[in-house]
């Protein structure tokens, strides 16, 4: 079973910027799906970023412009490069891999991403 392993959150100010990381014990080539979420304390999670195994991506209004989520098959890692970080970006971050047959989703254990003002 593949396991992800996010990194890289910690606390920044405001504007800064940080990168993060979700390597995957296995291959990426089976997840045609990968995605950025994101649980603020009291809030549901909500998707921030994805890219499928085509490339396509797909941003949350609130971090248009500002985030970048890419994906390097070969070292089976997603990463969001999230700039201009703003408090209301703090929350825990999770990384998530969908596989399509079976449909199965993976979850990382979450990363902390704490933005000061």
């Amino acid at each position: 079973q593949v396991q992800l392993v996010e990194s890289g959150g910690g606390l920044v100010q405001a504007g800064g910027a940080l990168r993060l990381s979700c390597v995957a014990s296995g291959s990426i080539f089976s997840f045609n799906f990968m995605g950025w979420y994101r649980q603020a304390p009291g809030n549901q999670r909500e998707l921030v970023a994805s890219i499928t195994s085509g490339g396509s991506t797909n941003y949350a209004d609130s971090v248009k412009g500002r985030f970048t989520i890419s994906r390097d098959n070969f070292k089976n890692t997603v990463y969001l490069q999230m700039n201009g970080l703003k408090p209301e970006d703090t929350a825990v971050y999770y990384c998530k891999g969908q596989t399509p047959w079976p449909l199965s989703d993976y979850w990382g254990q979450g990363t902390q991403v704490t933005v000061s003002s």
